[in-house]
């Protein structure tokens, strides 16, 4: 295969030497066996791979990092397309738009943006993927004020199942750029994204931690007033989540941390300190032990979160809820708590605001269709570890069926779903019929899937 395939695309097959460090996801816990790793360093590398594949009765599919590698199944007929060499981004400062190749994660735009006063629609994970992120939607922290990442892309370059490389945008090839805006990754090889990117510099952020021990009360009263003060018309300039954190007894964690437990607040704000202080009032009485809330540089959004920023082995997963009653909070902590070992967080993510309205003008995922989004995870170092979190995901899961919202978000969905959850009927329809179109015989492969309109062949 590699003499086919001319350099400088890098081509590792089973067997070779470092066989095993190029199939390996960002996620540890995933096994990937593909049929070769390709890893291109230009968009004229994924062209020869592309057209390899398709002659050869092969199939492709692209990975930036693989931190939802799970859904994507077996391998063993596919080419995995690592991008992860092709990592230039370019700002434009005049036009506000930011430029970056399919293997650039949100560090390399987020920085590059800040030199020039400018931030982009990034997540909470510096080290996640800017193409697989948007594509799948991209709910940022100023999401809320902004809309869905996928909805401010001004133009995407991609290979196609037939090995051409083209550029969409509202212009030109207009399907293709309404598919790739939260349609996912089954359209094409996506070589480079450009996207909108907005004057911000400082924001008011941070986070405010209670201990959260078992038989404490604790947990149940502050994830209360946070679900009172998210239903309190909350300007959007103001984001906020609120977890649930089971830090295991592992020595390298830190001594305040290790074997206990928390529930923790974010905290972002595009407006006035003052305005947020007043808002927060309510949860500051609840006599948190630390409150990081301040002044910030925008970049340093990236780390608020705490989110692991090496590759890990996980299992976690997701459920949109339409509703927070105060029952649903009570059910949390009851599912949720005290899962030290298995769950490692339990998130509730306010959503709603520009991500909620369906502008005429929006991709795929024309709208964030909940008012919350919930996300579950615990260790998987080995594989009883892994099924023992996974029981306890889809135990919160299934407590909270009850506020479910109809439709599911793809980024946060990292177990196989019927593919219709993600989109409006309407939407799925006409993504099938795209996928038809371009990709007739299914050569390109996602994480969750969109069958072409005349192929029903099972997911793998």
């Amino acid at each position: 295969m590699s003499a086919v395939l001319a350099p400088p695309t890098t081509i590792v097959m089973p067997g070779d030497s470092g066989w095993d460090d190029a199939r390996q996801a960002w996620n540890l816990a995933v096994d990937q066996r593909p049929a070769a790793v390709a890893r291109p360093a230009s968009a004229a590398d994924v062209v020869d791979i592309v057209r390899f594949a398709r002659e050869h009765g092969l199939r492709v599919a692209a990975q930036g990092t693989g931190h939802n590698a799970a859904p994507l199944g077996l391998l063993n007929d596919t080419i995995l397309v690592k991008t992860s060499s092709m990592r230039q981004v370019s700002i434009d400062p005049a036009a506000r738009i930011a430029w970056a190749e399919a293997g650039a994660v949100w560090r390399d735009v987020v920085e590059a943006a800040a030199g020039h006063g400018l931030a982009g629609l990034a997540g909470s994970s510096p080290d996640v993927g800017v193409v697989g992120y948007t594509i799948g939607g991209g709910m940022s922290w100023l999401g809320r004020a902004y809309g869905l990442s996928a909805n401010n892309v001004e133009a995407i370059e991609m290979v196609t199942a037939d090995g051409r490389l083209v550029r969409a945008d509202a212009c030109t090839e207009p399907d293709l750029f309404w598919a790739l805006r939260g349609g996912g990754g089954s359209f094409g090889v996506v070589t480079a994204i450009e996207l909108r990117l907005f004057p911000i510099t400082e924001v008011y952020a941070g986070l405010l931690w209670w201990p959260a021990e078992p038989g404490s009360d604790t947990a149940a009263e502050v994830l209360q007033a946070w679900r009172e003060l998210t239903q309190c018309g909350l300007p959007e300039e103001f984001t906020t989540s609120a977890r649930l954190m089971n830090f295991p007894p592992v020595p390298d964690l830190p001594d305040h941390l290790r074997g206990r437990s928390f529930v923790v607040i974010d905290v972002i704000h595009l407006g006035e300190s003052a305005e947020a202080d007043r808002l927060l009032a309510p949860l500051r009485a609840l006599r948190p032990v630390t409150d990081t809330i301040q002044m910030i540089p925008v970049q340093a959004l990236s780390h608020l979160h705490m989110d692991p920023e090496q590759p890990t082995a996980g299992a976690g997963d997701g459920l949109m809820l339409a509703s927070l009653p105060a029952e649903a909070i009570e059910t949390v902590v009851r599912v949720a708590g005290g899962h030290t070992g298995r769950l490692v967080a339990v998130e509730l993510r306010h959503v709603g605001g520009e991500m909620k309205r369906a502008r005429p003008n929006n991709g795929a995922l024309v709208a964030v269709d909940a008012e919350y989004a919930l996300f579950a995870v615990g260790m998987a170092p080995f594989p009883q570890a892994a099924a023992a979190a996974a029981r306890s995901v889809a135990a919160v899961q299934a407590a909270l069926s009850p506020w479910a919202a109809p439709q599911m978000y793809l980024n946060l969905a990292e177990t196989d779903r019927d593919p219709s959850s993600f989109w409006t009927p309407q939407a799925y329809d006409r993504l099938r019929q795209i996928k038809a179109e371009v990709d007739p015989d299914d050569l390109i492969r996602s994480n969750h899937p969109v069958p072409p309109h005349q192929i029903n062949h099972p997911h793998q």
